[in-house]
């Protein structure tokens, strides 16, 4: 039984962690939860639906196996080294922690460590460090005597929403190119597709899942964006100058040009093991509707993809 047995969730109080230990805690698990700071206001909330905290973090490995303790599943991911100089984190340290995540779950005797890579992870080197750190992690992983399982999340549904992209000017202006498909998920998605793996493990360990929830040209993206707002949008992707300018954009263009951060998720088969997961018409019209409100009120901000 779920509520038996707990599951150690690391960054429970960011995007893709937060919305698996929710959707554990709503299937009847026990969660635990690594946090900096138990009286911050984002672990306070995980802690008030349930969630038993751990102080610790990633560079005091102490902290992390009294943690895992016991610990019949294990969610791992870690700041992405892609976030930025704000969060600390190099591709050379993202890899460190986690391989030390995967090593201590094997010594501890987890039962299932589901590891949250990325799409364009395991796809040949993609000179990106924050794509190719995680596929040295995935390889990592599979070495280890530990059940595992690994997913690959397309891009965030909730990305799209970044300041910069123009929506508030009812422009929105991204990656892929007018014709071109570019799959995308949920956040709230990726933890219904954890809290399933973590449910049924005989029928997931040692399976790798791209996962996504919709698939949509610029084309297509400028007419759910226009129902939504209720007036014209129109998409265009970044200038060849603008990416030209950018290596850190441009790089993610060409990726998305030759399919690698495309997505490759078979969705129908995803829908059919998992069932109904959400479009980007049903998500802006739900979960992400205050999101959407918000990027089409706000002030200009610079591109913020990272």
């Amino acid at each position: 039984m779920s509520s038996d047995k707990t599951i150690l969730v690391f960054g429970a109080t960011g995007q893709q962690g937060g919305a698996v230990a929710r959707a554990l805690r709503g299937k009847g698990w026990a969660v635990r939860a690594l946090v900096r700071d138990p009286e911050a206001e984002k672990a306070r909330q995980l802690a008030a639906i349930g969630i038993d905290l751990r102080k610790g973090d990633f560079s005091d490995l102490r902290s992390i196996e009294n943690a895992m303790s016991g610990a019949y599943g294990v969610f791992s991911i870690q700041p992405s080294s892609g976030q930025g100089a704000a969060y600390g984190m190099t591709d050379e340290q993202e890899v460190r922690y986690g391989k030390a995540v995967a090593d201590i779950a094997a010594a501890s005797g987890v039962g299932h460590l589901v590891y949250t890579s990325v799409g364009a992870a395991g796809k040949g080197e993609t000179g990106m460090g924050h794509f190719d750190s995680k596929t040295a992690i995935e390889e990592h992983i599979r070495r280890l005597d530990l059940p595992s399982t690994i997913v690959r999340p397309s891009t965030f549904m909730e990305m799209l929403m970044l300041p910069g992209m123009g929506l508030e000017k009812r422009t929105f202006t991204f990656l892929m190119r007018e014709d071109q498909p570019l799959q995308m998920i949920a956040a709230s998605d990726i933890g219904r597709i954890v809290a399933s793996i973590f449910g049924d493990p005989e029928r997931f360990v040692g399976r790798t899942l791209d996962i996504s929830g919709d698939e949509l040209t610029g084309r297509q993206l400028q007419e759910v964006f226009s129902k939504a707002a209720g007036n014209p949008i129109t998409y265009n992707r970044f200038s060849d100058s603008f990416l030209d300018e950018n290596p850190f954009l441009g790089r993610l263009a060409a990726l998305v040009d030759d399919g690698r951060c495309a997505g490759s998720a078979d969705i129908p088969a995803l829908r059919s093991e998992f069932g109904e997961l959400l479009t980007l018409a049903q998500w802006l019209s739900g979960e992400g509707r205050l999101l959407f409100a918000r990027a089409l009120q706000a002030a200009d901000a610079p591109v913020a993809l990272r």
